[in-house]
């Protein structure tokens, strides 16, 4: 599925274009090929369906992904407008930018074709992780998958 989105990604972008008629050309072109990855799209689709700011660490463990991909596609996307950053004592968290007309259009489109088992997957591990926050904060930070698993084990056991 998120191959077929992929694929036929400039012809959706021609089809939204109508709600962008007043940004120039460049600018929903840059909004696009952001888009056009498979590891951006389930970035995205995370904070679509999760609601919530994320840092690198938690996205890494729900997309099973070094961090050099997750901060590279986040760049990515970041510079494309989708999101802001908010510092937080060592943690920086990501913030979909909702509050931009562009970007919450695109998001309202996104919410209909983002169906996938991949993207399921992502979701289900992305909740284990986000149980683990303390005051809805990242306390764990970059751990073994091992480590991870115990955590996660010991609080949906106590």
């Amino acid at each position: 599925m998120l191959k077929n989105f992929i694929y036929y990604m400039p012809i959706w972008a021609y089809i939204c274009m109508q709600q962008f008629a007043y940004l120039e050309m460049d600018k929903i072109i840059e909004k696009f090929k952001a888009l056009s990855d498979e590891t951006r799209l389930r970035i995205i689709n995370l904070f679509i369906k999760s609601g919530k700011n994320l840092c690198v660490c938690e996205l890494m463990d729900a997309l099973q992904l070094p961090q050099y991909a997750i901060s590279k596609a986040l760049g990515v996307l970041k510079s494309a407008g989708f999101f802001s950053t908010e510092k937080e004592g060592t943690w920086i968290y990501y913030k979909l930018n909702k509050e931009n007309s562009e970007i919450k259009s695109i998001i309202n489109f996104l919410k209909g074709y983002l169906i996938s088992e991949v993207l399921s997957e992502d979701e289900k591990r992305l909740e284990k992780r986000i149980a683990l926050r303390s005051n809805d904060k990242c306390v764990v930070g970059i751990i073994p998958e091992k480590e991870l698993l115990r955590l996660i084990k010991e609080k949906t056991d106590g």
